[in-house]
């Protein structure tokens, strides 16, 4: 079964802009990059700290912590596989946003 959590349309962030959500027992960020949505988890899988405040180029946030630098798209670290933020999928029915839960996420 799929769970989709509907971003109240006051926290869809405008281009260029993030928004933080709590959704259960997690925390996301979610961008608009070029009206491109993604949604990741706030925690980077090296130590934990929040990826919300991270500094962005296109697609790419780096960890404020240490400086990882992670793909939105694919929640993978640059130029690697061994190191994954978890990301989700973005729905819009309409102008409905959903960000897509359980999907087959994994975890790096």
């Amino acid at each position: 079964m799929t769970v989709r959590f509907q971003v109240p349309q006051e926290k869809l962030p405008t281009l260029g802009q993030r928004a933080f959500l709590m959704i259960e027992d997690k925390t996301l960020a979610l961008f608009n990059i070029e009206n491109q949505l993604y949604a990741i988890d706030d925690s980077c899988p090296h130590q934990g700290a929040s990826m919300f405040s991270g500094c962005l180029q296109g697609r790419t946030i780096s960890c404020p912590a240490h400086g990882l630098r992670f793909d939105l798209a694919s929640g993978y670290l640059l130029n690697s596989t061994q190191m994954k933020v978890t990301s989700y999928p973005i729905e819009k029915i309409g102008e409905q946003v959903f960000i897509v839960l359980n999907s087959g996420e994994q975890h790096g």
